[in-house]
């Protein structure tokens, strides 16, 4: 049911604005209001899905309303209503966020096409936000101990920034999460996040990855392409296991970091970058700048916030709530009912040696859930953990 709210202060027009909604289909609920104060009220207590409001109204004109109503409920679509000579006024709206324009009197097809377009724009935009929300929870950071709080802390404060941040910790430990949340949480979230394994990709082919190639740079390059590093222009780009990267390559991620510059291979044109870097890895960069392989004024460029994320055995306090959350969230891929672990079994769990960290605790999780019984004990761990 799509909730319309009509604003008008003409009563004759606003009874036909209400008739002919209500009258286009039984999916639409039609309320009104005779004046821009009343109906800043109702949009204070009711979520409508639209909102059509006059120009030219005592007390609270239609612009203020536009106004009032961007500042508290921000994706209701408006759509206004002008007089023959509110037009420039009705054109103004649009500029300040009004998603149309109608005039009086209202023709009939023009009105009802603009709302069910306004409705269907609102039903992207809450499908949008929900989705948005999915993605969130995908790589919510789960755990309360002192390292954890610590990280979040951070986060909160260095998301809103455009500052670079190096990302250290073991494998497993979910660097590439804290990478996620700093997006998210950034003013850059409405861009892209692009990721790229700098482990996973030959050393030949890291700096046309990064940064593009122009046709006929190299044998393969049979048209132009372009790199990470513009793909993720307005957002963020993630260089995880950045301790791999070829020497050649670092190099052309300092100039990238120094000018906000970069070129494809094969072409000496500058392109111009906007993006925010977020870097992770496994290594000592300290001791891969002494052994010469990763440079010294590179590390300094990204690490200028530094996140050190724990091995799992540093925080066993955070194992019964990852149990929790894993098999809450393995119950959900796979349709069936959550399964309980005793205490004596989480107990097990938190004795055991994490080489693997998370991403092994993840993994143990699901076997227990899958050859366990209906509560997982601590048998059951003995005979499962470790295999």
């Amino acid at each position: 049911m799509a909730k319309i709210l009509v604003i008008e202060d003409e009563a004759a027009i606003r009874r036909v604005l209400v008739k002919i909604l209500s009258e286009e289909s039984d999916t639409y609920e039609v309320d009104e209001a005779e004046d821009g104060l009343v109906g800043i009220e109702k949009i204070k207590k009711e979520d409508y899905d639209l909102v059509l409001c006059d120009i030219k109204m005592p007390k609270m004109d239609g612009v203020e309303v536009l106004e009032a109503v961007k500042k508290i409920k921000p994706e209701t679509p408006m759509v206004m209503i002008s007089g023959h000579g509110d037009l420039d006024t009705a054109v103004n709206t649009m500029r300040l966020g009004a998603f149309d324009y109608i005039s009086k009197p209202p023709d009939l097809n023009r009105l009802l096409n603009t709302v069910r377009i306004a409705l269907d724009r609102k039903e992207l935009v809450v499908e949008n936000k929900m989705l948005k929300k999915k993605v969130s929870k995908k790589y919510e950071m789960i755990g309360e101990s002192e390292a954890i709080s610590h990280i979040k802390e951070m986060i909160e404060k260095v998301s809103a920034t455009d500052a670079r941040v190096l990302i250290t910790g073991p494998n497993g430990t979910g660097k590439e999460l804290v990478a996620h949340w700093l997006h998210q949480k950034s003013d850059r979230s409405k861009g892209p996040l692009i990721e790229v394994n700098c482990a996973a990709i030959p050393s030949e082919l890291i700096e046309s990855e990064l940064f593009g190639h122009v046709k006929g740079a190299f044998t393969s390059a049979v048209k132009d392409r372009a790199g990470k590093f513009e793909a993720a222009n307005g957002g963020t780009i993630f260089l995880d296991e950045i301790g791999d990267m070829s020497l050649s390559a670092q190099a052309k991620v300092l100039r990238a970091l120094q000018e906000n510059k970069i070129q494809r291979v094969g072409n000496d044109k500058d392109i111009k970058v906007d993006v925010r870097v977020v870097a992770a890895t496994n290594k000592n960069l300290k001791t891969e700048i002494s052994e010469g392989r990763f440079r010294e004024d590179l590390y300094h460029r990204l690490a200028v916030i530094l996140i050190k994320v724990p091995a799992l055995n540093d925080r066993r306090e955070d194992i019964p709530l990852l149990v929790n959350h894993f098999s809450s969230k393995i119950a959900e891929e796979q349709g069936t009912a959550k399964k309980e672990f005793s205490d004596k079994a989480i107990k097990r769990l938190q004795e055991y040696d994490w080489t693997g960290n998370i991403r092994e605790l993840r993994n143990v999780v699901e076997r227990l859930i899958i050859l366990g019984e209906k509560e997982v004990s601590e048998n059951d761990v003995k005979l499962f953990a470790s295999k």
